[in-house]
């Protein structure tokens, strides 16, 4: 019995062991950091390896906070600086720090100087909003991507950094229901636009 008590507690050091490098080593062999992988409006996507590594931070050359290179939050502000000459107020914070809990929908965010918008809103998402992620087990920072696409069914994405094997660009269902328009994903907290 002693036997399988060293041996769960070994397997569970070895699963942690895993889940923290993977998030701090490329795991992709086949993809290098700093890579191209997409873009939306002449606005690249770059490959960051595993989803917690840091190089350096990305400021323009007016000194204005980009974000740590190759993250998700240094993709959304970087388009929003490049595509649409916006800069936030409060240029520092993670992905979930996008969306404050305390702004009613479709009211400004102040911190980021951008009406927003919660899942579950009268306004239904656009092209060149940023959808804003909660934590999870995995990522307790949040994520952030920009919409590329909206049909009367569904929401399309382009991201940097979901992970060393994800996708650049994804789709989640879009449902209105009592007049309010829903992402079916249940991290979603909302959207933000610049208006």
């Amino acid at each position: 019995m002693k036997r399988i008590y060293i041996f769960i507690i070994c397997l569970g050091i070895l699963a942690i062991g895993l889940i923290v490098s993977s998030k701090c080593i490329n795991l992709n062999p086949f993809k290098t950091i700093g890579e191209e992988l997409d873009s939306f409006n002449n606005v690249s996507v770059y490959y960051n390896g595993a989803v917690n590594h840091v190089e350096k931070r990305n400021t323009t050359k007016d000194g204005y906070n980009l974000g740590l290179q190759f993250q998700c939050v240094e993709f959304v502000k970087r388009y929003y600086y490049e595509y649409l000459h916006h800069k936030m107020p409060d240029s520092y914070g993670h992905a979930k720090d996008f969306f404050n809990p305390n702004v009613k929908d479709g009211k400004r965010n102040i911190q980021r100087d951008l009406i927003q918008y919660t899942n579950g809103s009268i306004s239904k998402p656009k092209i060149n909003d940023i959808l804003v992620f909660q934590s999870s087990w995995y990522n307790s920072f949040g994520h952030v991507a920009i919409i590329t696409k909206v049909t009367e069914n569904t929401v399309t994405i382009i991201q940097q950094n979901a992970g060393p094997f994800s996708n650049t660009r994804v789709s989640y269902d879009l449902h209105q229901e009592d007049n309010r328009w829903k992402i079916s994903n249940a991290r979603v907290v909302g959207w933000l636009r610049k208006e």
